[in-house]
């Protein structure tokens, strides 16, 4: 694995394919680069963008309000996944080691925006949640520094403490 200091150099684009290509150490890179915070956001924004206009094609305001939305979610579950996985299952990170690893697990995401193309919507609406999803439990793993079976339970103990959150607003 890299010394995540000596990565630090790894260019934006660099973070958002090593994201992609579920690579650990990109993972560890972001995790400890209190400056990728700002990035990760706007990984989140391109996905959520790019899914909008995949999705519906119905302009920017519609655009804009995905982007939005997305990072409230974001945010919300990088505190979630926090909470739960440092203080039930003894993980060690901050928020914001959660927030930038999160925010670049979606990364695979910037695909919706081919969604429109007839061939191509049915295999991304298949292969990325799937995609997003493995990225995802492995920011949650090296973020929390914890095993495969702590951070399933954490995310589902996450979804949990979601699906509840919800059902009260």
């Amino acid at each position: 694995m890299t010394d995540p200091a000596s990565a630090a150099s790894s260019s934006f684009v660099e973070r958002m394919v090593g994201a992609a290509f579920l690579s650990v150490d990109t993972f560890e890179e972001v995790e400890h680069d209190q400056s990728a915070t700002a990035q990760a956001a706007i990984v989140v924004a391109i996905v959520a963008v790019a899914r909008g206009i995949g999705a519906s094609g119905s302009g920017l305001v519609v655009a804009l309000a995905a982007a939005v939305g997305a990072l409230v979610i974001w945010g919300a579950w990088a505190g979630i996944c926090y909470l739960v996985g440092v203080h039930f299952f003894g993980g060690k990170a901050t928020w914001g080691e959660l927030l930038r690893t999160l925010g670049f697990a979606q990364a695979p995401g910037v695909l919706w925006i081919f969604a429109f193309v007839p061939i191509l919507g049915w295999p991304l609406y298949a292969l990325l949640p799937l995609w997003v999803t493995v990225a995802g439990f492995i920011a949650v793993r090296q973020a929390l520094d914890i095993g495969n079976t702590k951070t399933v339970l954490t995310i589902l103990v996450g979804l949990g403490v979601s699906g509840f959150l919800e059902r009260l607003f």
